[in-house]
């Protein structure tokens, strides 16, 4: 192959549906593939603690109907990276299921459908923990221990490349996988038809958020991606968006702490040295990535636990005298639970938006508040009972807050509802780390079905 083009709708399948009009414009240009990746850790601990999506279901079911039958109508591959958001193991069979129901609902021929698993179990982690092997953490973590690890309710493992080319290899015209490298999904397939690795991993790079490489901005609209032994181009395939040096340029440092580098299981992308050319009104063409092979193979590990249940209260602030005593109308709030809870056994916190809500320590102006603030309260505890009761404290004293220069019972806080929320469960970040594997597919069990009739 010359040439060898992939169609991405959707940066986050599900997460909002995709648009229909720029995605039958991107099928009519008769893609080799279909992908898109359908996870990501923006969505925080929540969904991977719990076991469960945070995309409305028929959402999901919408982008995946949409591909779906594009590919077969086409005769090209469809690959789904983390399924489900989280690509949990049972995201990956949910994934499968409504493949398979969509193909038996739309008569479809029969296809070769693989998916392949990115769960890690505690168990096997912790034996090769007590055989000395370090999971190295990662953006300032110290090594996994096992206390976190018994935190953990459930742990993934990102995948590179190789499930996804090990199933195209066996034939499948329809990947749904795992916890996935957002890049790898679009860099499996060229690298699968021999395009080079550098020219490979910066086509997934640039099309693994779809139309978030365009301009002006528009989320959910398809762009195409065309790679080459020595080029990347990338072409909007909304009427009104098109992909600038600037645009491309600018999504390559999205997402980063260093703009020039992508670490993927294997290896990571330099882009330090890309040169970006506008070689049509729509299209921009990236030459010079290089990828650079690690001395040790090492994937990176995902993972969530439980703190306990949740409810939140909503405050409302316009008072300018309850604004400049904000600390101290929360403090007064979180010592009347005290009194009620003791200093342990449930968490309470307040975010204040229109101060550093949104920022926090970060906020350079967090001494300039607005003149009316929206304070978000939120109480965690063992039991339902008990996260609604620190909430409710948490939340209703701030009207009673005693400060030193109130003569009247009105005016300081106003509620937007008189009840509190019971919101998903509290969960954190246990695992954020890194395991030296000797086979890039030792973590990544992949399988082959058949759907459609």
């Amino acid at each position: 192959m010359q040439s060898l083009r992939i169609i991405c709708p959707n940066g986050h399948l599900g997460f909002a549906p995709l648009r229909v009009e720029s995605f039958r414009i991107g099928v009519a240009a008769r893609p080799d593939y279909i992908a898109a990746d359908s996870g990501s850790c923006d969505i925080g601990p929540v969904p991977l603690g719990t076991d469960t999506s945070t995309s409305p279901l028929g959402w999901q079911t919408h982008d995946l109907e949409h591909m779906l039958l594009a590919a077969r109508e086409i005769g090209a591959p469809m690959v789904i990276g983390s399924s489900g958001d989280t690509g949990s193991n049972s995201r990956v069979d949910l994934y499968v299921r409504i493949i398979k129901e969509l193909a038996a609902k739309h008569r479809l021929q029969p296809f070769k459908l693989g998916y392949f698993y990115s769960e890690l179990d505690k168990a096997s982690l912790r034996q090769r923990m007590r055989a000395g092997e370090m999971v190295k953490g990662l953006d300032g973590r110290s090594a996994l221990t096992e206390a976190e690890l018994d935190a953990t309710a459930r742990i993934v493992a990102m995948a590179g490349v190789h499930p996804f080319i090990a199933l195209l290899q066996r034939g499948a015209e329809v990947i749904i996988g795992g916890r996935s490298s957002d890049s790898c999904v679009f860099a499996a397939p060229a690298i699968h038809h021999g395009f080079p690795a550098d020219q490979a991993y910066y086509l997934g790079k640039v099309l693994e958020c779809a139309s978030f490489c365009a301009e002006p901005y528009g989320g959910k609209e398809t762009v195409l991606g065309e790679v080459g032994a020595n080029k990347v181009e990338v072409t909007a395939m909304h009427p009104a968006q098109r992909c600038t040096v600037a645009s491309v340029a600018g999504h390559a440092m999205y997402e980063r702490s260093d703009p020039y580098y992508e670490h993927v299981a294997g290896g990571t992308l330099d882009m330090s040295r890309c040169h970006y050319e506008q070689v049509s009104e729509r299209t921009t063409r990236i030459t010079g990535a290089q990828f650079r092979p690690a001395a040790e193979y090492r994937v990176k590990l995902e993972g969530a636990g439980r703190v306990g249940e949740r409810y939140v209260g909503l405050v409302g602030i316009r008072d300018p005298y309850t604004i400049a005593h904000i600390d101290d109308v929360i403090g007064w709030a979180r010592q009347q639970v005290r009194e009620r809870f003791g200093e342990s056994g449930y968490e309470l916190h307040y975010i204040v938006y229109g101060r550093d809500g949104v920022m926090r320590e970060l906020e350079p102006m967090k001494h300039r508040p607005a003149h009316e603030l929206c304070v978000l309260v939120q109480g965690v505890a063992a039991t339902a009972a008990m996260a609604e009761e620190v909430c409710m404290i948490g939340t209703r004293q701030m009207f009673y807050a005693r400060l030193p220069d109130v003569r009247g019972s009105a005016g300081s806080v106003a509620f937007a509802l008189d009840e509190v929320m019971r919101a998903s469960p509290a969960c954190r970040w246990t695992v954020n780390h890194t395991l030296r594997c000797d086979d890039p597919l030792e973590l990544f069990p992949t399988h082959l079905t058949t759907a459609g009739v």
